[in-house]
């Protein structure tokens, strides 16, 4: 499978949901590896679901995240899919409409947590597949190590409340479960001694 500049990949709510994950995924998509796609429905889903478990967040702070997510990337929102949302079945009605947006803007990956929600069988015939985000972003590593590399860079550097050091994304990110990821990361991010 091909991941190019151009590639759309639809983004999970989950995904969306653990900052540091959605932050790293967008640099990545902001050093062109991939054109990410979400829905308005995946946006509130990750957005309602941290305002149950994060009470210091506002809705405003999340509306500003979104708000900031869809002005870098103008064209992520898939839109007018609804209507064949009835055409799919998944093993969880309430994730069809991620594979109909996948449908919709041609997307070939879905970066999902939840995989066993993406069953293969239910997605082969649409030439969909599900991947966890440490393999989509340990791939994305491997295709340029330099820019990825970079792109995490970028990820730190933007972090200045509170200000992180690149060993503390790192150890967060691991802790996000993307244990491949954080290992090559570590092989070309950190100055060596």
């Amino acid at each position: 499978m091909l991941i190019s500049p151009n590639f759309p990949v639809v983004l999970d709510a989950c995904v969306l949901y653990p900052a540091p994950v959605r932050d790293l995924l967008l640099n990545l998509a902001d050093f062109e590896f991939y054109k990410p796609k979400w829905t308005h429905r995946i946006q509130g889903e990750w957005k309602n679901s941290l305002l149950k478990t994060r009470t210091d967040l506002s809705v405003n702070q999340l509306d500003r995240t979104i708000h900031m997510m869809e002005t870098a990337f103008p064209d992520a929102c898939v839109e007018d899919y609804e209507s064949l949302i009835m055409a799919c079945e998944m093993p969880d009605d309430n994730d069809r409409h991620v594979l109909v947006a996948a449908i919709k803007c041609k997307a070939e990956i879905i970066v999902t947590s939840n995989l066993k929600d993406f069953p293969k069988t239910a997605l082969r015939s649409f030439q969909v597949e599900a991947r966890h985000p440490d393999e989509f972003i340990s791939t994305l590593i491997d295709l340029d190590p330099i820019r990825a590399t970079m792109a995490f860079q970028q990820q730190v550097a933007f972090l200045v409340n509170p200000p992180m050091v690149a060993e503390q994304v790192l150890f967060t990110l691991e802790r996000c479960n993307l244990k491949r990821s954080v290992a090559k990361l570590r092989r070309f991010a950190l100055p060596r001694s």
